[in-house]
């Protein structure tokens, strides 16, 4: 997990070795999809436990019905804009076919979806990552990020 980089929105390239230690929650995520609200619970998740080593990392992906047809900067936009998002965003990647990210390609193969396939089906699908960069649970785009939380806060008070 933390061999990979990745473009934040503002164009600089970021370690994924900067989030050694944290509990993160990465996420595929979209601006015009049904699931997009979702930024609101994701922002309260990163509020809540942001100050005990956790983060929210969003990924930008146009491969599901074209979704998240903007720029770096309009998606940045959109985010604060409408849903006062803080977390970490970086730009827009695919996370299926022969351009995925190789994180994604890491996350899928780590955590396989539903009868063990690894491709992404929707926009908003999540992957817990623990302290040690382990990825522990997939949840699907309806999985709501609260109903997360209880799984958040058992690996924040893992030693």
């Amino acid at each position: 997990m933390y061999n990979f980089s990745a473009k934040r929105l503002t164009g600089q390239e970021q370690s994924l070795a900067d989030y050694r230690g944290q509990v993160l929650l990465i996420v595929n995520t979209a601006s015009e999809c049904g699931f997009t609200p979702q930024y609101d619970g994701l922002e309260k998740l990163y509020e809540t436990y942001k100050d005990r080593g956790f983060s929210v990392l969003g990924f930008p992906c146009n491969q599901f019905g074209h979704q998240e047809p903007g720029t770096e900067e309009q998606i940045a936009n959109f985010c604060r804009v409408h849903y006062g998002v803080t977390f970490p965003m970086f730009a827009k990647i695919d996370v299926n076919g022969e351009n995925a990210h190789p994180l994604y390609v890491f996350l899928k193969s780590a955590q396989p979806g539903i009868l063990d396939t690894e491709m992404i089906k929707w926009n908003f699908t999540k992957f817990l990552i623990d302290r040690h960069g382990k990825p522990v649970q997939r949840y699907s785009p309806q999985t709501k990020p609260e109903d997360i939380a209880a799984d958040i806060e058992k690996l924040l008070n893992e030693k």
